[in-house]
């Protein structure tokens, strides 16, 4: 059983809008910081985002374009991505993991991916 569930991703324009959404299990949901990461082809998997209750952390490629937010009584995270790159296209992928401060974050838990392609 999957215990975090991406969906939204697909093709956009370059300056373009997409909104992931990430359903996780309510274990894991109030346990753990919510994260993003992301897989662009021939590259390493990068961090994108992390919430905790009172903290949200960027890459800092993505900041101003990118919010992450969360759900509590959905056990729902997600990544609105605006004025999207080229760069952005990557699969991304859900996480969930310990936040230390300052800006130390660990994925536990992962989901499969979903993948976002930024094309004209």
């Amino acid at each position: 059983q999957d215990q975090l569930v991406e969906s939204g991703g697909g093709l956009v324009q370059p300056g373009g809008s997409l909104r992931l959404s990430c359903a996780a299990s309510g274990s894991i949901f109030g346990t753990y910081a919510m994260g993003w990461y992301r897989q662009a082809p021939g590259k390493e998997r990068e961090f994108v985002a992390v919430t905790t209750n009172d903290r949200k952390v960027y890459l800092e490629s993505v900041k101003g374009r990118f919010t992450i937010s969360r759900d509590n009584a959905k056990n729902t995270v997600y990544l609105q991505m605006n004025s999207l790159k080229l760069q952005d296209t990557a699969v991304y992928y859900c996480t969930a993991g310990d936040y230390s401060e300052p800006t130390y974050y660990t994925p536990r838990f992962w989901g499969r991916g979903t993948q976002v392609t930024v094309s004209s």
